[in-house]
């Protein structure tokens, strides 16, 4: 799965998803961006899911007929992510086209 990740994630997400073609907004200098143009140039750009930690996105955007998934993560702590890698892997694996996802720590 090709998949972007948002400038707020930590990069200890990406070396978490062995088996993905994983890149940040960053490094294609879509940093700083607003959420509108980042989907339209993630989704030019072929990737299938889009992972954020901004919780708002859903309510600012309007998601219908939008091809990449879009995984929202409850928080952007990296030792917090850290303890929960294995949930996010796990929830990446089942993503499918389209679909928006909100974790939550458990």
């Amino acid at each position: 799965m090709k998949i972007l990740l948002d400038e707020c994630v930590p990069i200890q997400v990406r070396n978490a998803l062995v088996g993905h073609e994983v890149t940040t907004a960053q490094k294609l200098g879509l940093g700083s961006i607003s959420n509108g143009l980042l989907l339209d140039a993630a989704e030019k750009a072929g990737f299938d899911l889009l992972i954020v930690a901004d919780k708002n996105l859903r309510y600012q955007q309007n998601l219908t007929n939008r091809r990449i998934a879009i995984l929202e993560l409850w928080t952007n702590h990296r030792p917090t992510l850290e303890k929960h890698l294995a949930c996010i892997r796990t929830a990446v694996d089942r993503m499918q086209p389209g679909q928006y996802s909100s974790l939550e720590e458990t």
